[in-house]
């Protein structure tokens, strides 16, 4: 008996694959594998002369006791012989009927290409500057074999780049522009899986590095940006480069455009603004670290230069204080020092082991919201062409404790005010006021004069002396007129105080003193 049933069992497992989403997957055609080599587990093969029989019917043996033969034969081939002289002979190959799997012919070998095609880079308008990319990043080619009239871009479909480096939103990715020639190699052979294995230079898109430079490595993007290495042996040098505002970071031998030596180390340079932004700490320092060997944070010998200025500064301190005058903030600059300059905390330090300095072309502006500590284990020095204002809200103290405390003026006049106090001029020895012209004491309510127990007081009009020792008056002629006075130019004090804007109209014309009412 002979039942056809088609490829019905075929279909129904292609369904269950659609269904299930396997359809071309690794476990659709590990099951097509699988089922081949059942297919292989028994061969049947009969002879016959009904012509009726085709490959795909189940042929059933009655009373057969074949175990291969219980379920019927599904006939998969079948060849025909026939001629005038003979009957028709029919070989038939078949294999068990089976509910679990089904008929699985051979596969077909699929076709390869082997090595790489030559291709160039498409979009969609030529001469794009820009690379040409869908949402994955992968590019559109024309296959220089290819004579298809397509759409610029539409002549392939898309395909991947191979690259150094990739993963998740990381890698390495320098985008391919219109008209770049590649090499199109494809996964395993296969040829529904291409993908871009290179790029090349040719004739018409000029290789960065030949003969001429052929001992630098340079990595360069269609606009200009640059990474170049220069491995010339004595002249090594890295150079980043971009052309917006000339920026440039070079480093080793510097060289420029002619390969001239410009200078060495490090040059980080920009027409355009520059900024150097740091969230805990700068240390600059001319203090050399041979073939970077040592800690990078290495401040001890700065941190020592300024802790030995301190400790000068301290006992500078102590001895004005013992002299009574103004006392030096020095309980603030050690606070600064360990909180703030030894772990490198929100500061920036500058050092030189020989020496730093600070030039303008114009003007040169030190501020800070709290204190301004400046100082020296050797010499201060300050000086300024034209005027030079000190300014202080509270107090000014000047002590020299074991030189001299010197102020001149060579052609100006020199002015000493207390505007609202007292003035003190005292000496442990001898006070000299001397003036190659006029000497002028005025006093607008009294002047008192005292040397060694006599006095000489003029208080009010009244002039007042006396002694308890001898009094001697050596002259030459005594003249008495009729009485007379002589009033001196007082100047007049605010008992206010300086305000805000005459202290700010004083330091804009270099006025270190201001008397309002002038």
């Amino acid at each position: 008996m002979v039942r056809v049933i088609g490829v019905s069992a075929d279909c129904r497992l292609c369904a269950v694959f659609f269904i299930l989403d396997w359809y071309e997957s690794g476990a659709f055609y590990a099951r097509l594998h699988h089922e081949r080599e059942l297919n292989k587990s028994a061969r049947l093969h009969l002879f016959s002369n009904a012509a009726g029989l085709m490959p795909g019917m189940v042929l059933e043996a009655d009373g057969s006791n074949l175990n291969d033969l219980k379920d019927g034969m599904l006939m998969t081939l079948i060849t025909y012989r026939a001629a005038r002289d003979t009957r028709l002979h029919m070989s038939v190959w078949g294999m068990p009927y089976s509910e679990q799997f089904c008929f699985r012919p051979q596969e077909e070998p699929r076709p390869h290409i082997h090595g790489t095609l030559p291709a160039r880079i498409e979009s969609r308008e030529q001469g794009d500057i820009y690379a040409w990319l869908d949402n994955q990043g992968r590019y559109r080619v024309k296959m220089d074999f290819s004579r298809e009239d397509a759409e610029p871009g539409y002549n392939y479909l898309w395909i991947r780049q191979a690259k150094p480096c990739s993963g998740d939103t990381y890698g390495w990715h320098t985008p391919l522009t219109d008209g770049t020639e590649v090499g199109i190699a494809y996964e395993d052979g296969d040829i529904d899986r291409p993908y871009i294995a290179h790029a090349f230079h040719d004739s018409e898109h000029q290789d960065i590095v030949t003969r001429d430079n052929r001992s630098q490595n340079i990595l360069r993007t269609a606009a200009g940006n640059e990474l170049r290495m220069e491995d010339l042996r004595g002249q090594e040098h890295i150079a980043l480069t971009t052309p917006f505002g000339g920026t440039q970071l070079n480093q080793g031998h510097i060289s420029d455009e002619q390969s001239k030596q410009r200078g060495s180390g490090f040059e980080l340079r920009t027409d355009e603004y520059g900024v150097i932004r740091v969230a805990k700490g700068l240390f600059i320092t001319a203090d050399g670290q041979q073939k970077a060997v040592g800690e990078v944070l290495d401040m001890e010998t700065a941190l020592k230069e300024i802790d030995v200025c301190q400790q000068q500064l301290k006992a500078l301190a102590a001895a004005a204080e013992q002299a009574q005058a103004l006392e030096a903030d020095i309980a603030s600059q050690k606070a600064m020092f360990d909180q703030r300059l030894k772990p490198l905390n929100g500061m920036i330090h500058s050092h030189g082991p020989q020496g730093v300095a600070f030039t303008s072309g114009e003007h040169l502006q030190l501020a800070a919201g709290q204190n301004v500590a400046v100082n020296a284990g050797g010499d201060f020095s300050s000086g300024a062409m034209g005027n030079a204002a000190i300014l202080a809200g509270e107090g000014v103290g000047l002590f020299a404790r074991t030189g001299s405390l010197t102020l001149n003026a060579s052609e100006g006049p020199v002015q000493i005010q207390a505007q609202n106090g007292a003035m003190h001029l005292s000496a442990e020895q001898k006070l000299s006021l001397i003036s190659a012209s006029d000497i002028l004491f005025a006093g607008k309510k009294k002047v008192t004069l005292i040397g060694g127990g006599s006095y000489l007081v003029i208080d009010n009009g009244k002039v007042e002396y006396g002694t308890d020792m001898t009094y001697t008056r050596r002259i030459k002629r005594t003249y008495l007129t009729a009485p007379a006075s002589l009033s001196g130019m007082m100047p007049s004090f605010s008992q206010s105080g300086i305000c805000l804007s005459c202290l700010l109209e004083a330091a804009e014309n270099g006025a270190p003193i201001l008397i309002k009412g002038e």
